[in-house]
């Protein structure tokens, strides 16, 4: 279940497994996450999920709250017979916490803002070239398709970093099934194989972004596999690079 926030920079997934809740309760849930969302506007990534559970031993309903923002991710949570007040007490919680982080972050000049991510969107470090770039999609040519968007690279690599906070079994598998190299290079991969389906309106980097989901939910199904086709294609950047030199 998802509550819909068009006039703010928070997004919320909402996970009631077991629980059902009135109509009145959730607008009341709803209404309480408020005082969130202004303080959240201006961060480039604000993701919000909450998970409410009923427990019949002891009987009460356990709400888990994770805040995902840049270069940290907010965790919380409370517990109530009544799952409105446990609601309302771990978002109060979290403005708490943000309020702190933003407190923290105000003491850093806006530069290292930038360079630890905290104020970074996927953006390229010049304009990646067009005409290259259409060429490597028609010709088939995917090493052709990494050196034009070589550009995006560490800003892709960046936001993926911030990206997997969300994602605690691929966090606990980095670096064991999967490096975060690898989750760029898949996120790469289906931006070429999927280059001729992306709308027009949206920017480069934004679709990049909106594809690392997909990658990661890729990496988690079938890390084998997924792996095989990553080494292959390194396999073929690395040997048409050897023909080049």
């Amino acid at each position: 279940m998802k509550f819909s926030d068009k006039s703010h920079n928070l997004r919320i997934e909402l996970d009631t497994k077991n629980s059902g809740f009135s109509p009145p309760e959730l607008e009341k849930m709803e209404k309480a996450l408020d005082p969130l969302r202004d303080p959240v506007r201006n961060f480039p990534v604000s993701d919000l999920y909450i998970t409410v559970a009923y427990h019949h031993t002891p009987g009460d309903y356990h709400v888990r709250a994770s805040l995902v923002l840049p270069k940290r991710t907010l965790f919380t949570g409370d517990r109530d017979v009544n799952p409105v007040s446990a609601w309302i007490r771990c978002v109060r919680k979290l403005v708490s916490k943000v309020t702190a982080y933003k407190e923290s972050l105000a003491s850093k000049p806006e530069r290292t803002k930038v360079q630890e991510g905290t104020a970074q969107e996927v953006v390229p470090e010049t304009e990646p070239d067009a005409e290259q770039l259409r060429r490597a999609v028609e010709e088939g040519d995917y090493d052709g398709f990494r050196r034009a968007t070589y550009v995006y690279e560490e800003a892709v690599r960046k936001r993926a970093g911030r990206w997997i906070a969300r994602y605690p079994e691929f966090g606990e598998r980095l670096g064991v099934a999967y490096t975060l190299e690898d989750l760029v290079e898949e996120i790469f991969l289906n931006a070429f194989e999927r280059f001729d389906d992306r709308p027009e309106a949206v920017r480069l980097g934004k679709w990049l972004e909106e594809l690392i989901d997909p990658s990661v939910n890729a990496l988690l199904k079938d890390p084998e596999a997924e792996r095989e086709n990553i080494e292959a294609v390194r396999t073929l950047r690395e040997t048409s690079s050897d023909e080049t030199e």
